[in-house]
């Protein structure tokens, strides 16, 4: 037979297994009604060992074993797909334990952030929550969580990503460990200055402080000048140390508006060396809210340590036409090898496609974590 013919007839057994998959599928959705009369779980996790065992013995060619159980561990998916999205057409799916409201601030908001006076953060907060609020800063950003799981503040900015430097390892790790949430985000662009006591000059300055990021950040710039470079927990503190000094041999690499805050003046700006450096900070809370105009859904899980896990979750956000937006990955603490995922995909909690994704995942996905909707 020439190719034409061979591609008819692969097109003769191509519509045969169209119509045996109509007709599995119509199967399945009767199971589907019945585990919801009955009240049985979708997820059947040795019945589909049972099966993919029983196909994989039909094969004699070890090709076709693997094959035929990547093909039917995808049928049994759809099928579960199926079944999780008629379970959400019946009401079905369950109640998420977050309440919708339209607005976040009910009154005068505290807000805690880490840092000194004169951070990014405050400058983040401020952005978004405006001027009008109570607000206190932290050393650890540990102790920003503290604050609103014991509710002596009601929200929180941190830094959670750098455009250039990447996520903050620790705020994700705190996201898992704590029960507080996001329900907001703010990008503020990263623009160093140096800064100095008023009447300094450049032939002046000596030694310059700031953050080990951010003289890495302007390392072009300071490899043109010959000053001592000291490391300091936070832009805002080589400011604060700049100021209460008062000595012209001193500046510091912090933002603008950190040098506002202690009444220094601009020697250069920018010294950073990507124009384009931008960090995200989220408002995280301790209640279980998101505004009813949220867009973005953030989750964490665990996935079992075999081959195909991870595809196979992330396949119900794909199957419900929701966009992911990010996937980071961070070690479980004394579990070698084995990693916590952090997704985010575009969405709101109130939407059947978000609901039916989030059922599928948390039947079949390790210690799932809504982590906040915004």
């Amino acid at each position: 037979m020439d190719l034409g013919q061979l591609r008819d007839q692969l097109d003769r057994i191509d519509t045969q297994i169209v119509r045996l998959y109509e007709e599995r599928m119509a199967v399945s959705r009767q199971v589907g009604e019945y585990k919801i009369e009955t009240g049985r779980k979708v997820f059947d996790r040795a019945r589909e060992e049972a099966k993919l065992a029983g196909v994989r013995s039909m094969m004699q060619d070890e090709f076709d074993r693997q094959a035929v159980t990547e093909l039917f561990e995808q049928i049994m998916a759809m099928s579960r797909k199926l079944q999780y999205q008629l379970m959400t057409q019946k009401g079905q799916a369950g109640r998420l334990p977050f309440l919708p409201v339209e607005k976040l601030i009910t009154g005068k908001a505290r807000v805690v952030f880490q840092g000194a006076e004169g951070a990014y953060s405050q400058a983040a907060m401020v952005r978004f929550f405006g001027e009008q609020i109570d607000s206190i800063h932290v050393d650890t950003f540990r102790d920003a969580m503290s604050a609103i799981d014991e509710g002596s503040a009601d929200f929180a900015v941190l830094p959670i990503e750098n455009s250039t430097a990447g996520i903050v390892n620790e705020i994700y790790d705190l996201l898992v460990e704590f029960e507080n949430y996001i329900v907001g985000e703010q990008i503020i662009k990263i623009e160093h200055c140096l800064l100095g006591v008023p009447g300094t000059k450049l032939s002046d300055v000596k030694t310059v402080f700031s953050h080990p990021q951010s003289l890495m950040q302007s390392s072009r710039y300071l490899s043109a000048q010959t000053w001592q470079q000291i490391s300091m927990p936070n832009n805002a503190f080589a400011a604060r140390k700049v100021a209460e000094d008062g000595r012209k041999d001193q500046a510091a690499i912090a933002s603008e508006y950190a040098g506002r805050v202690y009444g220094l003046e601009v020697l250069e700006k920018p010294v950073n060396n990507v124009s384009s450096n931008s960090t995200r900070f989220i408002v995280v809370t301790n209640q279980k809210i998101f505004r009813q105009d949220a867009k973005k859904v953030s989750i964490c899980f665990e996935v079992r340590h075999e081959s195909g896990s991870l595809y196979h979750l992330l396949s119900h956000i794909i199957y419900n036409n929701l966009n992911m937006t990010k996937i980071e990955s961070r070690p479980i603490e004394g579990r070698a090898w084995e990693y916590r995922f952090f997704v985010d995909f575009e969405g709101n909690l109130a939407d059947s496609g978000v609901k039916n994704a989030l059922r599928g995942l948390r039947e079949e996905a390790m210690n799932l974590k809504i982590l906040g909707n915004y």
